[in-house]
């Protein structure tokens, strides 16, 4: 599988990565092993987590973690693979929090809960909007400096002060975030196309899409109301059910009939041929969600198979 370059480092990843948000919530520690193992056994690298999946379960979080970490102990692969977790998040102990104070204690839990030295890819995951943004960049270098930390990356700043990140670190000689983890997809296009796109052409940064598959309703599962309980997140993809989102499922009705393939796998596609796009994270609960991701990175879609999806998603 051809794999690639997070930009401004060393690491090389597959162009699909594992969603770890499941993991400990609508997968049991039995049931993520599968997929995992299932995961890297076609050729993928790059799973990607955060300290807070899944606290909505129990208030508290660290499940994801502690099931990727036990999976690797008993694989013995943590060298085969690319790691992204996050800081930063709330909990029903804590709000958001980005403080120095915050991620020093913070990476220690992630580095025992994954049962590994080092984090690949360590996301700012929310801001906290108070946490002066040197406060924040000292605490990453320090762990950076410690080699607990490899590099850094962006999730959910605002564009200011994403901008006012790399001004001051570039001032300090601190180190830099080199990925943008937004809310992209089919369905989800203006704020990243107009407020964070330009950014990532001038901080040459990769671009790991979250909600890829707008929570499930690029699948095409969801085309009625009465389809909304159809699982734990039917509720979530309500406000897609108009007009444009039917548009968008029709597009890719057509386009995944003529490839033979499944509407996830092109609307995963459309993002795979954005150049800004490195990777899509995106989430399985079953061999057959798995293999269509595993299809994704191999469908080709025309220009006119773009244009279509463009035109209907904006």
């Amino acid at each position: 599988m051809e794999k690639r370059k997070i930009k401004n480092t060393d690491l090389l990843v597959s162009p699909i990565n594992f969603g770890g948000n499941v993991f400990g919530w609508t997968l049991d520690e039995k049931q993520s092993f599968d997929i995992l193992d299932q995961f890297t056994a076609a050729g993928f690298n790059f799973i990607d987590t955060a300290d807070t999946y899944s606290w909505w379960v129990n208030g508290v979080g660290g499940q994801s973690e502690e099931i990727i970490g036990k999976w690797m102990k008993q694989r013995n692969n943590r060298n085969e693979l690319v790691i992204a977790t996050k800081v930063g998040s709330e909990t029903k102990e804590h709000g958001y929090d980005i403080s120095k104070k915050h991620i020093l204690k913070s990476v220690d839990q992630s580095l025992a809960r994954l049962q590994t030295d080092h984090i690949d890819l360590y996301y700012t995951h929310f801001d906290d909007n108070k946490t002066p943004v040197e406060e924040t960049l000292e605490a990453y270098a320090e762990i950076v400096k410690a080699g607990k930390v490899r590099y850094i990356a962006a999730s959910n700043l605002s564009p200011e002060r994403l901008k006012a990140s790399f001004e001051i670190a570039e001032k300090n000689n601190f180190p830099k975030y080199v990925a943008l983890q937004p809310h992209y997809n089919l369905l989800e296009r203006e704020t990243f196309e107009t407020q964070y796109a330009g950014l990532v052409k001038e901080y040459d940064l990769s671009v790991f899409t979250y909600w890829s598959l707008a929570a499930g309703f690029l699948t095409g599962k969801y085309r009625h109301e009465d389809d909304l309980n159809k699982s734990a997140r039917g509720e979530g993809v309500r406000k897609y059910l108009n007009d444009k989102g039917l548009k968008v499922l029709n597009a890719l009705d057509q386009i995944s009939a003529k490839y033979e393939v499944t509407q996830t796998s092109v609307a995963l596609a459309w993002l795979l041929a954005n150049p800004l796009v490195t990777a899509p994270i995106v989430s399985a609960t079953s061999e057959s969600q798995l293999k269509t991701l595993f299809a994704a990175p191999e469908v080709r879609l025309s220009s006119e198979d773009i244009t279509l999806l463009n035109d209907v998603s904006k």
